[in-house]
């Protein structure tokens, strides 16, 4: 899930995908929130209510504990602020109850996210400029492009993020344009996208780039079947928390300078050539 100073850091392409989903709705094939019926009030918090334990139970797959539950700038929707494995972020959930969205929502005026919570409620973790390359854990990886490619970069990703699904289509552009390059590949499951893990567990399993590219293209896959499995995707989930990275897609440079967010095919190849 990405956190506010994240989503401050995102570039143009990222902007342009978070605009979209929330101007358009396509994130799901469903309306996001229910509209008010004729006559209804104006105040719909007088007859829209969840409680802490209500959204618990709605939210029980997640395996997240909800902190806080308030209105959220958008009429017609709860903004939740969730916590699972020490790490926390924001959902919403629509007033029928029926749908939820996660990340921040994005003022078309100013493209800044904008919240009900406050900065001193809301998840503050400063990201760091840089790791040691040495230290991540390459075998939990699977490699796209030439794996013996002078030049390196490691991208910590989720097959049930929107974002990162956009992001693998331009990493497959990157192969074309760019032979030397290897990416190494991270399974990098978020904790609001619960069927994400298995989808991990198996993408390491197979180390198949034909289930690596359906994972992220919201095919079928095969089911995990290997318990080495769990700590190989939960030893890349303890590596990226260490490490500060706690959004996706997120890749790591060469000389280890992390970049939130995604990138253009064109762009990623120009910041390799130092240009």
């Amino acid at each position: 899930m990405l956190h506010l100073n994240n989503i401050l850091e995102r570039n143009h392409f990222m902007l342009k995908i978070l605009v979209s989903v929330i101007a358009f709705g396509t994130l799901f094939a469903t309306p996001l929130f229910a509209m008010d019926k004729e006559g209804h009030g104006n105040d719909c918090t007088s007859c829209h209510t969840l409680s802490i334990k209500e959204a618990s139970e709605l939210l029980k797959a997640t395996g997240g504990t909800v902190k806080s539950i308030k209105y959220s700038p958008i009429k017609g929707m709860y903004e939740l602020l969730m916590e699972k494995d020490g790490r926390q972020g924001l959902i919403y959930i629509d007033f029928a109850k029926k749908h939820l969205m996660q990340g921040f929502m994005i003022d078309l005026a100013t493209l800044q996210p904008v919240t009900t919570h406050t900065p001193q409620e809301l998840p503050q973790q400063k990201q760091p400029a840089k790791l040691d390359v040495k230290t991540i854990p390459l075998e939990n990886s699977i490699v796209m492009g030439n794996p013996n490619g002078a030049k390196k970069i490691y991208v910590f990703t989720d097959p049930d993020c929107p974002y990162c699904r956009k992001f693998h289509a331009e990493l497959k552009k990157l192969e074309q344009i760019a032979p030397d390059v290897a990416i190494y590949v991270m399974p990098y499951p978020l904790p609001m996208h619960p069927g994400a893990y298995d989808k991990a567990r198996a993408i390491l399993e197979s180390k198949s780039r034909d289930v690596l590219d359906k994972a992220f293209e919201g095919k079928d896959i095969p089911k995990p079947a290997k318990d080495e499995s769990k700590a190989r995707i939960d030893a890349n989930i303890k590596f990226a928390t260490n490490n500060g990275i706690s959004g996706t897609p997120t890749f790591v440079m060469p000389n280890g300078a992390i970049v939130v967010g995604g990138r253009e095919a064109d762009a990623i190849k120009t910041m390799l050539e130092g240009k």
